[in-house]
């Protein structure tokens, strides 16, 4: 999904920042559970991070609080300019608006119209929703944090650093996760390498590139 165009997209009222939230942040495995618990006194915009404490379980529709199976469901983690903007923007957005209606949250980060929580099943929905508006591919809320897993992995971030970020156990569960993207980055490190012990060698230029280009200059 492309977060610009998500977070271009008003649909979802008072919802809307939970998307670009989410995207930023590489929310749980039961996304959104964990956004919907999410408070103000977990958002430090001066150090920019976000500390993940509790989550909110539907039984019945009914809302209880959860904090989480494992010690690892509990973090703190650090969050881009974009989404610290966000979350700003927003904070002060929703203040002025329940200051107006005389309505108390109770220090909840994303509410419904009355000031309560938003229920986790509200949260996928508008995440659809935003998705469709967007025009691009809907994928479960769940799956933003496959996407916030794999972009990093790709990127070259280091695999402890995801996990910890993804809430894992150990960056043996993360590896076994995206195995999938680490066969495009063992040519990757090998190409490093070869640069490192190489440095006669242009950037972007490998024995294997200089090897084709002699074939090129022969046939020529």
């Amino acid at each position: 999904m492309d977060r610009r165009g998500a977070t271009s997209v008003p649909a979802g009222g008072l919802r809307a920042p939970l998307v670009p939230c989410a995207l930023g942040i590489g929310v749980h495995r039961v996304a959104a559970q964990r956004a919907a618990g999410l408070r103000w006194d977990d958002f430090d915009a001066k150090t920019a991070t976000l500390s993940i404490n509790r989550g909110l379980v539907a039984v019945d529709y009914e809302l209880h609080e959860t904090r989480g199976k494992t010690a690892n469901a509990r973090r703190r983690i650090d969050l881009d300019p974009t989404t610290v903007g966000v979350l700003t923007a927003w904070r002060a957005w929703q203040r002025t608006e329940q200051e107006a209606a005389g309505i108390d949250a109770a220090g909840w980060m994303f509410t419904d119209g009355d000031g309560a929580p938003i229920h986790p099943h509200a949260v996928s929905q508008t995440f659809e929703r935003i998705a469709q508006r967007a025009r691009v591919r809907v994928i479960r809320l769940h799956d933003v944090r496959h996407t916030h897993g794999t972009l990093l992995i790709a990127a070259g971030v280091p695999v402890k650093v995801v996990s910890e970020r993804l809430g894992h156990a150990s960056p043996v569960f993360t590896i076994d996760t995206y195995q999938h993207v680490l066969p495009g980055m063992q040519a990757d490190a090998a190409r490093v390498f070869e640069r490192l012990i190489r440095p006669d060698l242009l950037p972007g230029e490998s024995s294997r590139e200089k090897t084709r280009e002699k074939r090129r200059r022969k046939t020529a």
